[in-house]
């Protein structure tokens, strides 16, 4: 089974940072057993959520020449609970990191204006093409944008 945890980009900037959005609703998976009768976005999930924007970035920044993947989470702290209908702020800042090869990020997961999790996160920069079909990701990431959306009601105003 593959999560995709972020179904929207507000805002990015190439190589410094990104703005994203996990709407959480009572038909995920993870929700039936987290907890029985108290439904609970789990924190590891939160956490791969950020780390998805993160690999946006990376992308986005290379041309979708490149990804990333997790490798070391260096600290995480998680400050409540993300419930069904909850609209989780994804916020991804890089910092900087001397080593080739690798990527740092500091990440915020928000409910309305309150923290829901901080993290840093040290990546691995890898090709696109090892882990997925650089066109495809393109095409995603205008969904996510709302590229493609814009375009498809430009042409319904033409039309009209």
């Amino acid at each position: 089974m593959r999560f995709l945890l972020v179904d929207r980009i507000l805002e990015w900037t190439p190589n410094e940072r990104i703005v994203g959005l996990k709407n959480i609703t009572m038909s995920e998976d993870f929700l039936e057993f987290h907890f029985p009768r108290y439904p609970v976005m789990p924190g590891i999930m939160i956490l791969e959520s950020l780390t998805q924007l993160a690999g946006w970035l990376e992308a986005a920044s290379s041309d979708f020449e490149n990804w990333t993947l997790l490798e070391h989470v260096r600290h995480s702290k998680f400050y409540g609970f993300a419930l069904p209908g909850d609209q989780v702020r994804l916020e991804i800042e890089t910092v900087p990191c001397d080593e080739d090869g690798k990527r740092v990020f500091r990440c915020t997961a928000k409910l309305e204006d309150r923290r829901c999790a901080v993290a840093e996160i040290e990546t691995r920069v890898v090709p696109m093409l090892d882990v997925e079909s650089p066109e495809e990701q393109r095409f995603f990431f205008k969904i996510l944008t709302r590229e493609l959306a814009y375009f498809a009601t430009e042409r319904t105003r033409r039309k009209r």
